[in-house]
């Protein structure tokens, strides 16, 4: 069995998935142009306090797009897609500062972990990527049976550009992962909210269209 996460914004140490870049050592030190960093909050979790600590590199007490990318990396040690990283801010940026806090941050930390049980499970082969049908079968597991073209489509969109020509093609990693699902959830409920009578077919002004086009991760 795995943890299924909630998909939306509410509520990382894995080989295969993500963690915190290999040999970064926090200096927890004041330095000369850095604000002193606060001690943790009351009831805080200390590894996690310190996790955040370590990601906030220039002492602020948030976390901004940049130090979240530079601190999350997939199996193959390559740095998690700009356009995640942002997604996830998007999602847990409640206060829509453009930075997260140790709250915030905490929400982040358990949504990526619930994905990285998620991930473990459909990775049959334990390739550290996701593969068409490993898709496919996450995708119908979530209670979404997509056409076989639109599976295609998915793949070709969020699978890692190849290295190399030889091998085999290099897959959907967790990052990437977690944002098709993310982004098939958004499109079907918006679609689901203007299908009133639940026949598959809708007449949709254009403007409304780009809306929901846009409005996807």
């Amino acid at each position: 069995m795995y943890s299924n996460p909630n998909y939306g914004a509410g509520n990382l140490h894995h080989s295969q998935s993500v963690s915190s870049r290999r040999g970064y050592t926090p200096s927890y030190s004041n330095q000369p142009g850095y604000s002193y960093s606060p001690g943790p909050p009351s009831g805080a979790d200390p590894q996690l306090w310190q996790w955040f600590s370590a990601v906030d590199t220039d002492r602020s007490g948030s976390i901004s797009v940049n130090e979240l990318q530079a601190a999350l990396v997939n199996g193959n040690w390559s740095s998690f897609d700009l356009d995640t990283v942002k997604m996830l801010m998007n999602m847990f940026d409640t206060d829509r500062s453009g930075t997260i806090g140790f709250a915030e941050f905490s929400g982040l930390w358990k949504y990526i972990s619930d994905w990285q049980g998620v991930f473990r499970h459909f990775d049959r082969d334990r390739s550290g990527s996701i593969d068409g049908h490993e898709l496919s079968e996450a995708l119908r597991t979530f209670g979404y049976n997509l056409a076989p073209s639109l599976l295609v489509l998915i793949e070709q969109k969020y699978a890692s550009a190849p290295t190399s020509g030889y091998g085999p093609p290099p897959g959907i990693t967790f990052d990437r992962f977690v944002r098709a699902c993310v982004t098939v959830k958004t499109l079907t409920e918006a679609f689901q909210r203007v299908d009133s009578d639940r026949d598959g077919w809708v007449t949709i002004s254009y403007e409304d269209f780009m809306k929901i086009i846009l409005n996807a991760p």
